[in-house]
């Protein structure tokens, strides 16, 4: 029943303003390795120049280039090395930063970089951060197609699928059944149970499949999955290894000829994580040997950095060996390349981008610290943000705020990660000849590694 009394409210959305570089509006984005176009057209939707490649780049390549740059979207093939680093920051001083957002000024420019994938290990994350420039990822976006990528594998292992195809192809008809398994009552281990790793788990005990994992944190499962207390534990109870780790020290070859020797008779192996982390050789003995009945490989040590690239032993020099051996699946590092993923990992990182360049927001930064304040509004003219990164030391909050003291100060937030700290400062009636006074004293602060003015 309706009151004939009740009262609609009208409720006026405040929008945000568009912010912009004090210094330059014209900011230019190298987006490299077949990047979604949607992300593209949303950078270019924000009035950002855009040079889009569909290959990777040398570190050569990347020197060269990277000073016309204030930002860079990859891949996992194109690598942001110290040295690369160091050439779009070569000119920036300890307590000062020789910079401007101009595109005649051959200074330093990079200010962000984007990781369209999962991964990071491609970036030298810890240079990054000490010249003040964020790294975004994609951490979710892909982990829907790499486990169903996995299932398709285990399937296709179990039934001798690529044999078979590739004898058909060959005019030799072979049916068979001996070798050949339902993949239903079987074990599926997997090592690292994460955002990939647990909706595997889901996916695989549709298929009536058993699951344990292994992880070095204590995880709460999904549905019947179990967690072993051990690598060993885990290649010695299951029919199926998958591995879904980072690539880091203590994972490089963590699957080598004694975790081989752990896996079960007849057993497989799979990798769709990290090219380093199986060592090939010792997979190759132990599939000539016959004590793995096969492997599904999707990435390696070292890949091809454009389609069409040969992948033969230039590349890895056991690479024939590896093509040459039955009921082995070799992808070209298709994990996560449908349409869907991509699509979702272009839109997530892209705006990640966006809302750092234009608003100074590092949410969703792997190295660096998570801070945002809420939109300026467009009625809020007078306004400008302040974007401060420093080191994390003593006494700074005290001497941007005796900069900032005359102003008033709407609202601000900081927080620190390691040695970088990251500030936030929205200040109210600021003239345009404030400015430039203001991005002065605060670049003379002794603990000064970069500061943006937006507004």
């Amino acid at each position: 029943m309706h009151r004939k009394d009740s009262i609609t409210t009208t409720f006026s959305i405040r929008q945000p303003k568009v912010l912009h570089p004090v210094d330059n509006e014209d900011l230019r984005l190298l987006i490299l390795e077949n990047i979604s176009q949607e992300a593209v057209r949303a950078f270019q939707a924000q009035g950002f120049h855009v040079d889009h490649s569909t290959k990777a780049m040398s570190e050569d390549e990347l020197v060269e280039k990277i000073g016309s740059y204030h930002a860079i979207g990859i891949r996992s093939k194109t690598k942001i090395t110290e040295r690369v680093i160091k050439a779009a920051s070569k000119v920036r001083c300890t307590n000062i930063i020789s910079f401007m957002l101009s595109p005649a000024n051959n200074h330093l420019k990079l200010l962000v970089i984007g990781c369209f994938c999962i991964g990071t290990n491609q970036v030298d994350l810890h240079t990054a951060a000490k010249v003040g420039i964020p790294v975004f990822n994609s951490p979710f976006s892909n982990s829907r197609s790499v486990a169903e990528l996995v299932i398709s594998e285990i399937i296709a292992l179990s039934r001798q699928y690529c044999e078979r195809a590739f004898e058909m192809r060959q005019g030799i008809w072979n049916k068979q059944s001996k070798g050949c398994w339902e993949v239903r009552g079987k074990t599926l281990g997997i090592v690292g149970y994460g955002h990939i790793g647990s909706q595997l788990s889901v996916l695989a005990e549709a298929f009536g499949i058993r699951v344990l994992f292994y992880d070095v944190l204590n995880i709460m499962p999904l549905g019947s999955a179990r967690q072993v207390e051990s690598l060993k534990a885990l290649l010695n109870e299951s029919d199926f290894v998958t591995l879904h780790v980072p690539e880091l020290p203590e994972t490089t070859n963590m699957i080598s000829t004694t975790e081989l020797a752990q896996m079960k008779q007849g057993a497989y192996l799979i990798n769709n994580a990290r090219g380093k982390v199986v060592d090939i050789p010792a997979l190759i003995d132990a599939l000539r040997s016959k004590h793995l009945a096969g492997a599904a490989i999707d990435v390696y040590p070292a890949e091809p950095g454009a389609n069409g690239a040969p992948f033969d032993d230039s590349l890895n020099n056991w690479s024939s060996a590896l093509r040459q051996l039955p009921n082995v699946i070799l992808t070209p590092h298709i994990g996560g390349s449908t349409e869907e993923a991509q699509r979702m990992i272009g839109e997530e990182v892209s705006l990640a981008l966006i809302r750092y360049l234009n608003f100074g927001s590092t949410l969703g930064a792997v190295n660096f610290p998570e801070v945002d304040l809420r939109a300026i509004t467009a009625e809020q003219g007078d306004h400008v943000r302040v974007c401060h990164v420093h080191k994390n030391i003593p006494g700074v909050l005290r001497q941007v705020n005796e900069v900032l003291s005359p102003y008033n100060v709407e609202k601000q937030y900081s927080d620190s990660k390691g040695d970088i700290a990251y500030l936030l400062a929205d200040i109210a009636d600021v003239s345009p000849s404030d400015v430039n006074k203001i991005r002065e004293l605060i670049n003379k602060t002794n603990a000064n590694i970069l500061t943006r003015l937006l507004a």
